[in-house]
C-alpha cells in the first residue's frame, strides 16, 4: 500500500508526523515523502524533512495525506505543483486526506465542491470560499476523503483512518502502541466557548512568531 505524504515549505510538523505515527507501523504501508523536488523540507518551525521523490514520480498513491500551515494563504499561492498532483492523484486514490488547512490545499484542486470539509478553526472562512461546506467537527469523512480539525485532530484523522484500512482491531492495537489516550491539562483545545483572554495571548504569541 503506497501512502503518499505531500510534503512542501512551511508545513505544520505535527500535520505531517501525527498521521504518519499512525500510520506507517503497518507492514502492508510503503511510504512516500514527496515535494516539487527530493531534498530537504523545512517545516515551520524548523525542523527539515526530506523529501525522498518529486510529486510526479508518484502519480497513483493509494494514500494521500496533505498537512496544513500557519502560512496557508502563500501556501495556496506557491504550491502549485502540490495543487495540480492532487487533482490528478485524486480520482485513481482510494483516500485523500488533510490535517490542519492541508484541506484548502484539496479544496483549490477542485476534491471539495460542496463537501463537508473540516480544517483549523481560523481558517473555516478560506475554505467555505474555496467552495467546501464548513464543519467544526474534529474528523470528517465523506465518501473517499477525510479532513482533520487543527493540528493534533491528525492524529485522530490517522486512527479514524487506519480503522477504515484495516479495521477497528488494528487501529485500536496502533494507538496502545503509541500510547495515545491524551488527558490535557487544560479545556481550551478548540475555539468552541475558550476564554477570550486566552484568544487574546494567542495573538500575543502567534505576533512574535
Amino acid at each position: 500500500m503506497d501512502i503518499a505524504f505531500a510534503l512542501y515549505r512551511g508545513m505544520t510538523t505535527l500535520d505531517f508526523a501525527g498521521p504518519h505515527e499512525m500510520l506507517a507501523h503497518h507492514p502492508e504501508v510503503t511510504a512516500h515523502y514527496l515535494a516539487a523536488a527530493a531534498g530537504p523540507v523545512r517545516t515551520d518551525t524548523g525542523l527539515e524533512v526530506t523529501a525522498t521523490a518529486a510529486f510526479g514520480e508518484l502519480p497513483r498513491p493509494d494514500v494521500i495525506v496533505v498537512p496544513g500551515s500557519g502560512e496557508y494563504e502563500r501556501v495556496l499561492d506557491d504550491e502549485k505543483e502540490l495543487v495540480d498532483w492532487l487533482a490528478a492523484a485524486y480520482p485513481s486514490a482510494t483516500w485523500t486526506t488533510s490535517v490542519c488547512t492541508g484541506s484548502t490545499l484539496l479544496a483549490k484542486a477542485g476534491i471539495l465542491a460542496g463537501r463537508p470539509a473540516t480544517t483549523h478553526w481560523a481558517a473555516r472562512g478560506l475554505l467555505e470560499g474555496l467552495g467546501a461546506r464548513v464543519s467544526t467537527e474534529r474528523v470528517v469523512i465523506d465518501g473517499d476523503v477525510i479532513t482533520a480539525a487543527g493540528v493534533s485532530a491528525g492524529l485522530d484523522m490517522g486512527l479514524t483512518l487506519a480503522a477504515r484500512l484495516w479495521g477497528e482491531r488494528t487501529a485500536r492495537a496502533v494507538q496502545l502502541l503509541v500510547e495515545y489516550a491524551p488527558e490535557p491539562p487544560y479545556d481550551s483545545g478548540s475555539l468552541e466557548g475558550v476564554d477570550p483572554e486566552v484568544l487574546a495571548e494567542l495573538g500575543r504569541l502567534t505576533a512574535r512568531s
